[in-house]
């Protein structure tokens, strides 16, 4: 049986609780695909564990753009019931995993920024937003340091590792402009002291990037043009097929529970 997809009231409080949900999610989905098949057991078990974190972020931010939005929708319908145009996460955590080394550039360079915003909103005058940002922060600022090291591990590591994490570097770098924009609908929220201007990031995160980069022996790119859309859901091929491995069961089985 067909199930429909929800339809989203999308004030401005809900549209940005839900870009952040939708950023948790998606790459949180990303990494759980390698389960069982990460080089080593260690990392299977640490890209697990980071994956579980996201998937907690996701699941606070879903649940207070229910209780936002007061519609009836909760962080389960969220998830799996709205079509991929109505999903607003980043470009970049859509992208395939790739090999090890495309999968750890895409984490460092997402956990590079979430370590910032995260510790920013903290200040939030929102107070929820505030409190899931203080424990997002500890995570965000573990999965800096784990990938940071895998960074340097794979630049300064074999000339196939180097030339690995140079190529997914290169390949994954048009898709971090996205992180640092703001439309009309978020800009509000920074003005009420509820979000943070990502823009005002940009500068600490390219600092902590290229520090981590020269000390990979690795170099970034000097092209500045960069992808958009996923904010506004224009995206990739890539999440529709994402989404319909996360969503089989809640659309083959409407309603069911364990």
């Amino acid at each position: 049986m067909a199930i429909a997809s929800i339809s989203v009231s999308e004030t401005p409080l809900v549209l940005y609780t839900l870009r952040r949900a939708d950023d948790a999610l998606i790459l949180g989905h990303r990494l759980s695909e390698w389960c069982g098949h990460a080089p080593m057991l260690e990392e299977d078990m640490a890209l697990a564990n980071m994956g579980l974190d996201l998937l907690g972020q996701a699941r606070e931010l879903y649940s207070y753009a229910a209780k936002v939005e007061g519609r009836g929708n909760d962080e389960d319908k969220f998830a799996y019931l709205r079509d991929v145009r109505q999903y607003r996460n980043l470009l970049l955590l859509e992208q395939p995993n790739g090999d090890f080394a495309q999968t750890m550039v895409r984490q460092f360079f997402y956990s590079a920024y979430a370590d910032l915003y995260w510790r920013a909103m903290m200040k939030s005058s929102d107070a929820t937003l505030a409190a899931i940002a203080a424990k997002s922060e500890k995570e965000s600022a573990y999965h800096l340091r784990h990938t940071s090291e895998w960074m340097v591990r794979l630049g300064d590591g074999t000339e196939e590792s180097h030339a690995r994490a140079q190529a997914a570097i290169d390949h994954l770098w048009a898709f971090t402009g996205e992180m640092f924009e703001a439309d009309a609908s978020e800009r509000g929220l920074i003005d009420a002291g509820i979000s943070v201007d990502s823009a005002s990031l940009r500068p600490q995160w390219l600092k902590t990037v290229a520090d981590v980069v020269d000390e990979a022996t690795l170099a970034l790119p000097k092209n500045d043009w960069m992808q958009q859309g996923g904010r506004d859901g224009r995206h990739s091929e890539h999440l529709g097929h994402l989404l319909s491995e996360l969503q089989s069961m809640q659309r083959t089985f409407p309603g069911a529970a364990w």
